[in-house]
């Protein structure tokens, strides 16, 4: 049986944020502005249903999905791309693929006690976020 993911994260640290925005052809503006961003995660875990808010002082994004259905994403604020998106879980770990442009694009969530896991992939890029449980 999977985790509930249900909770309130704060941002720990990142790595290769700027190259995996450079891999999605973010320029370079927006790239300096999104690494200074310290992102919060709220997640909302419903059996199969999930909404996951990334919370930033620039803007919020909002995915609200049911597991294992696949849906066109709007990654409008993020890059002006539309996906195929599936999110399924993968063991422990919920894992999103999103189909478009851009080979190799997903992410992964995980938990490791109270901390909040995210590996997001772009072309041959990795960025890893970690978030620590608040409630």
């Amino acid at each position: 049986m999977p985790p509930n993911l249900t909770g309130y994260y704060r941002f720990v640290s990142q790595e290769n944020m700027d190259n995996y925005l450079r891999a999605l052809d973010i320029n370079v503006v927006l790239r300096k502005l999104v690494c200074l961003l310290k992102p919060d995660k709220e997640i909302i875990h419903t059996g199969d249903h999930m909404v996951i808010r990334t919370i930033t002082s620039l803007r919020d994004y909002v995915m609200d999905f049911d597991v294992g259905v696949q849906f066109e994403e709007d990654l409008g604020p993020v890059d002006g791309r539309k996906c195929q998106t599936t999110v399924s879980w993968e063991g422990e770990q919920l894992v999103c693929e999103q189909l478009g442009e851009k080979r190799n694009r997903g992410w992964r969530h995980w938990l490791e006690g109270d901390q909040l896991h995210l590996r997001m992939t772009a072309e041959d890029e990795v960025c890893v976020q970690v978030f620590q449980k608040v409630k």
